[in-house]
């Protein structure tokens, strides 16, 4: 189905129409009617058509059109005028499709109309008529039924005039029988226009209320006969239609109101949804970087560790070294005192020697000139003890004081491996918290990628959501655009 204006542009076609002709509607709409049209149909029809369709009468007949690739196909072209007020407002055609019979003998009668010209049949209104004699059987076909009744009345008055004639009257019986006869045929022609042409012309003018939408007053006729209940079947036909258009027209409008607010829905959607994704998709950059952070904190913990556990050895190691720097100065500090005992040996001897020295020294002087030697000998004899007495005391000295000095030594060295054991015990702790630290890092590491993970398949989800979004305003603007030709195809029955 399509409708145009009065210039014949075309202002909506259906689905069935873009299919069948293969154009698409910003193809279509807007362009006249010449664009399917086929250089095989001649223009006698369309002019035929066009006279009919202005006359404020339907037209039918098949035509051949052509698709957007070159092909053709054929149609039964039922075109009928949109009238508002009395004045044509458009045109509406409903397409459909002919019997092969039918396309067989469009196209040869279309052939012929081509190839013969004026001598060819023409149509009339949609149906086929002859030239020549043929035209004068055409005539009766397309010829009104007061028309008919008037024709048919004639001819009865004709012959029952000739028959009077014929029975030899005289001029005074004849002239009377004849005038009789006239008035009773005008009579009854005025009775059967009456009863039959009147109703039917009512009943016709009617119809082409009904099917041009010309009005919506309902014409009846105090009679229930073929023709009073064919005009109430039209009027109840014409109700239902009209009904049935507001009812379907109010739908319409009340799915492009619904329309109109999804796609703000959607347009609105659609903003909160590809804020989102940028929101999502900055989340995701910063759970990127906070990533990498934890994972560079994690591997410098993990250094650290490291790090730890080697200065936890060398100070085990420095305590053990301090544990063996102790056992040395103890055993020095017990040297030292065997060396100061040997020594007091040795300055016992001395003041043993010394004495002996004396003595012998006290015996040479009584022995006067003989013990003079010996007293030399014992003077050197005391000197020499003396010095070892004075020796010792000095290496008794020195050992004490080296004895004290390593005794502080020892304190120190041992509060030092003490604090060396601290240390290592502390290093320990240090070495346990950041292998902790580690541990927990390298676990929110992983808990973090797998918000990363998330974040990501969020953003995903986000971008397939702004994907069906974006679908989802083409289908509402696709619908919206379909409900608005349905309105305008409604409103050409309004």
């Amino acid at each position: 189905m399509s409708t145009t204006d009065t210039e014949s542009y075309i202002k909506y076609a259906n689905q069935a129409f873009m299919e069948v002709s293969g154009f698409e509607p910003q193809e279509i709409l807007g362009q006249t009617h010449n664009l399917v049209r086929h250089p095989d149909m001649p223009p006698a029809a369309f002019a035929d058509m066009w006279a009919t369709l202005k006359s404020g009468e339907p037209w039918s007949a098949l035509v051949k059109n052509r698709r957007k690739n070159g092909d053709h196909y054929w149609v039964r072209a039922n075109a009928i005028p949109i009238i508002r007020n009395d004045k044509a407002k458009g045109y509406m055609s409903v397409r459909t499709q002919p019997e092969r019979k039918e396309v067989e003998a469009a196209q040869k009668l279309y052939e012929s109309m081509h190839d013969k010209g004026g001598s060819a049949p023409e149509l009339h209104k949609g149906i086929v008529s002859k030239k020549g004699l043929g035209k004068l059987l055409s005539i009766w076909r397309h010829m009104g039924v007061r028309r008919r009744i008037r024709l048919n009345s004639l001819a009865l008055w004709g012959a029952l005039v000739l028959g009077a004639w014929l029975l030899g009257q005289s001029q005074m019986q004849f002239l009377s029988m004849a005038a009789f006869m006239t008035v009773a045929l005008m009579v009854m022609t005025l009775l059967l226009e009456s009863q039959f042409a009147t109703p039917l012309e009512l009943l016709k003018r009617q119809s082409l209320n009904v099917a041009t939408g010309n009005n919506r007053q309902t014409e009846y006729l105090q009679r229930s006969d073929e023709i009073g209940t064919t005009l109430r079947t039209v009027n109840q036909i014409g109700l239902m239609f009209r009904w049935l258009v507001d009812d379907v027209n109010q739908q319409a409008l009340n799915v492009q109101q619904a329309c109109n607010e999804i796609e703000q829905g959607n347009s609105y959607l659609h903003g909160q949804t590809e804020q989102l994704a940028v929101n999502v998709a900055q989340t995701s950059a910063s759970m990127e970087q906070i990533t990498a952070r934890v994972q560079s904190s994690a591997d410098t913990a993990q250094k650290a560790g490291v790090l730890a556990s080697e200065a936890s050895a060398a100070a085990l190691r420095g305590g053990q070294s301090m544990d063996q720097i102790v056992s040395t100065m103890e055993s020095i500090t017990a040297n030292s005192r065997r060396i100061a005992d040997i020594v007091g040996v040795i300055d016992s001897i001395a003041f043993q020697t010394n004495l002996l020295a004396l003595n012998a020294a006290v015996e040479a002087a009584r022995a006067g000139e003989h013990g003079r030697g010996f007293a030399v000998v014992a003077g050197e004899v005391r000197a020499l003890a003396q010095r070892s007495a004075d020796a010792a005391k000095e290496i008794k000295a020195l050992i004490q004081a080296s004895t004290a000095t390593i005794e502080a030594g020892s304190l120190v060295v041992s509060d030092a491996g003490s604090n060396i054991g601290d240390i290592v015990s502390q290093a320990r702790s240090v070495a346990d918290f950041i292998a902790e630290i580690s541990k927990a890092t390298r676990e929110q590491s992983e808990e973090i990628s797998q918000v990363g993970k998330s974040v990501a398949d969020m953003d995903y989800l986000t971008q397939q959501n702004a994907q069906l979004v974006t679908q989802g305003a083409q289908a509402s603007s696709s619908m919206q655009w379909q409900v608005k030709n349905l309105v305008e195809a409604i409103g050409v029955f309004r």
